[in-house]
Protein backbone atom coordinates (compact mmCIF):
# COMPACT_ATOMS: atom_id res chain seq x y z
CA UNK A 1 0.00 0.00 0.00
CA UNK A 2 2.51 2.30 0.69
CA UNK A 3 4.47 1.52 -2.26
CA UNK A 4 1.22 2.26 -4.13
CA UNK A 5 0.72 5.50 -2.65
CA UNK A 6 4.26 7.14 -3.45
CA UNK A 7 3.62 6.17 -6.70
CA UNK A 8 0.39 7.88 -6.82
CA UNK A 9 1.60 10.83 -5.35
CA UNK A 10 4.84 11.02 -7.41
CA UNK A 11 2.41 10.91 -10.28
CA UNK A 12 0.36 14.08 -9.43
CA UNK A 13 3.23 16.03 -7.56
CA UNK A 14 6.12 15.61 -9.94
CA UNK A 15 4.94 13.88 -13.10
CA UNK A 16 1.64 16.23 -12.58
CA UNK A 17 0.31 13.03 -15.27
CA UNK A 18 -3.66 12.27 -14.01
CA UNK A 19 -3.27 9.19 -16.30
CA UNK A 20 -0.50 7.91 -14.51
CA UNK A 21 -2.33 8.88 -10.81
CA UNK A 22 -5.57 6.82 -12.15
CA UNK A 23 -3.54 3.79 -12.68
CA UNK A 24 -3.10 3.48 -9.52
CA UNK A 25 -6.56 3.53 -8.79
CA UNK A 26 -9.77 1.18 -9.22
CA UNK A 27 -12.85 2.20 -11.58
CA UNK A 28 -15.37 3.55 -8.72
CA UNK A 29 -12.44 5.48 -6.85
CA UNK A 30 -12.95 8.75 -5.66
CA UNK A 31 -11.20 11.85 -4.15
CA UNK A 32 -12.65 14.04 -1.76
CA UNK A 33 -11.24 17.65 -0.64
CA UNK A 34 -13.09 17.22 2.84
CA UNK A 35 -13.14 20.86 4.23
CA UNK A 36 -14.88 22.11 0.71
CA UNK A 37 -16.29 18.74 -0.21
CA UNK A 38 -15.12 18.89 -3.73
CA UNK A 39 -13.54 16.61 -5.69
CA UNK A 40 -13.90 13.39 -8.07
CA UNK A 41 -16.63 10.11 -8.05
CA UNK A 42 -15.62 7.18 -10.15
CA UNK A 43 -12.93 6.93 -12.50
CA UNK A 44 -13.96 9.75 -15.11
CA UNK A 45 -15.33 12.05 -12.09
CA UNK A 46 -11.37 11.86 -10.69
CA UNK A 47 -9.87 12.19 -14.45
CA UNK A 48 -11.83 15.39 -14.59
CA UNK A 49 -11.06 16.68 -11.66
CA UNK A 50 -7.02 15.55 -11.57
CA UNK A 51 -6.83 17.11 -15.29
CA UNK A 52 -9.14 20.64 -14.75
CA UNK A 53 -8.87 21.74 -11.45
CA UNK A 54 -6.14 19.74 -9.21
CA UNK A 55 -3.02 19.01 -11.06
CA UNK A 56 -2.38 22.10 -12.99
CA UNK A 57 -3.35 24.12 -10.44
CA UNK A 58 -0.25 22.55 -7.60
CA UNK A 59 1.45 25.69 -6.56
CA UNK A 60 5.22 25.22 -8.23
CA UNK A 61 6.82 25.78 -4.76
CA UNK A 62 4.49 23.00 -2.90
CA UNK A 63 6.66 21.51 -0.40
CA UNK A 64 5.44 18.69 2.00
CA UNK A 65 7.57 17.58 5.08
CA UNK A 66 6.06 14.49 6.70
CA UNK A 67 5.16 13.98 10.12
CA UNK A 68 3.39 10.53 10.57
CA UNK A 69 2.37 7.34 8.36
CA UNK A 70 -0.06 4.55 9.71
CA UNK A 71 -0.91 1.66 7.41
CA UNK A 72 -3.76 -0.77 8.41
CA UNK A 73 -5.28 -3.51 6.88
CA UNK A 74 -6.43 -1.81 3.84
CA UNK A 75 -6.33 2.03 4.68
CA UNK A 76 -3.54 4.07 4.98
CA UNK A 77 -3.40 7.71 6.98
CA UNK A 78 -1.03 10.51 6.23
CA UNK A 79 -0.13 13.61 8.28
CA UNK A 80 2.15 16.17 6.36
CA UNK A 81 2.97 19.99 6.63
CA UNK A 82 2.20 21.58 3.41
CA UNK A 83 4.20 24.86 2.53
CA UNK A 84 3.95 27.01 -0.41
CA UNK A 85 2.90 30.41 -1.99
CA UNK A 86 -0.64 31.16 -3.21
CA UNK A 87 0.63 32.62 -6.93
CA UNK A 88 -1.49 30.58 -8.68
CA UNK A 89 -5.98 30.17 -8.45
CA UNK A 90 -6.00 26.83 -6.74
CA UNK A 91 -10.28 25.95 -7.12
CA UNK A 92 -9.66 22.84 -5.22
CA UNK A 93 -8.54 24.77 -2.33
CA UNK A 94 -9.91 28.30 -2.70
CA UNK A 95 -12.25 28.80 -4.50
CA UNK A 96 -13.17 32.10 -6.20
CA UNK A 97 -10.19 33.16 -4.22
CA UNK A 98 -7.45 34.96 -6.72
CA UNK A 99 -4.06 34.42 -5.84
CA UNK A 100 -2.31 36.55 -2.86
CA UNK A 101 1.28 35.95 -3.11
CA UNK A 102 1.16 34.98 0.42
CA UNK A 103 2.72 32.25 2.00
CA UNK A 104 0.58 29.24 3.43
CA UNK A 105 1.49 26.65 5.90
CA UNK A 106 -1.13 23.74 6.51
CA UNK A 107 -1.03 20.17 7.92
CA UNK A 108 -2.88 17.71 5.54
CA UNK A 109 -4.07 14.52 6.80
CA UNK A 110 -4.94 12.05 4.15
CA UNK A 111 -6.93 9.18 4.39
CA UNK A 112 -6.35 6.64 1.77
CA UNK A 113 -8.52 3.51 1.06
CA UNK A 114 -7.26 0.39 -0.94
CA UNK A 115 -9.10 -2.55 -2.72
CA UNK A 116 -8.11 -4.97 -4.72
CA UNK A 117 -4.20 -3.60 -4.72
CA UNK A 118 -5.43 -0.27 -6.35
CA UNK A 119 -6.44 3.11 -4.25
CA UNK A 120 -10.61 2.69 -3.42
CA UNK A 121 -10.43 6.10 -2.28
CA UNK A 122 -9.13 9.50 -0.71
CA UNK A 123 -10.60 11.51 2.00
CA UNK A 124 -8.03 15.32 2.68
CA UNK A 125 -8.97 17.05 5.43
CA UNK A 126 -7.34 20.55 6.69
CA UNK A 127 -7.92 23.27 8.51
CA UNK A 128 -9.54 25.57 6.18
CA UNK A 129 -10.01 28.78 8.66
CA UNK A 130 -6.08 28.80 9.17
CA UNK A 131 -5.47 29.00 5.94
CA UNK A 132 -8.23 31.72 4.57
CA UNK A 133 -6.28 33.42 8.00
CA UNK A 134 -2.97 33.14 6.64
CA UNK A 135 -4.08 34.31 3.18
CA UNK A 136 -5.63 37.41 4.97
CA UNK A 137 -9.56 36.39 3.85
CA UNK A 138 -10.49 36.39 7.55
CA UNK A 139 -9.50 37.87 10.77
CA UNK A 140 -6.51 35.63 12.32
CA UNK A 141 -8.22 34.68 15.78
CA UNK A 142 -7.13 32.21 18.25
CA UNK A 143 -10.16 30.24 16.77
CA UNK A 144 -8.27 30.14 13.26
CA UNK A 145 -5.17 28.78 14.98
CA UNK A 146 -3.58 32.74 15.57
CA UNK A 147 -0.41 33.91 13.61
CA UNK A 148 1.20 30.42 13.56
CA UNK A 149 -1.21 27.73 13.65
CA UNK A 150 1.42 25.58 12.96
CA UNK A 151 4.56 26.34 15.55
CA UNK A 152 4.00 23.69 17.91
CA UNK A 153 3.91 21.25 15.11
CA UNK A 154 7.03 22.39 13.58
CA UNK A 155 8.84 21.97 16.89
CA UNK A 156 7.32 18.77 17.66
CA UNK A 157 8.74 17.77 14.27
CA UNK A 158 12.15 19.42 14.38
CA UNK A 159 13.17 17.85 17.41
CA UNK A 160 12.97 14.38 16.49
Amino acid sequence: MVDLWQQHVYAEFVLKDPEAALATMTEDAYVLMVPLGIGGFGKEGVRRFYTDSFIPNIPPDITPTPISQTVGQNRLVEEALYRFTHTIAMEWMLPGIPPTNKPVELVIVGIIEFRDDKIAGEHLHWDQASVLAQLGIIPTTPATGGSDPNRRLRELVSSR
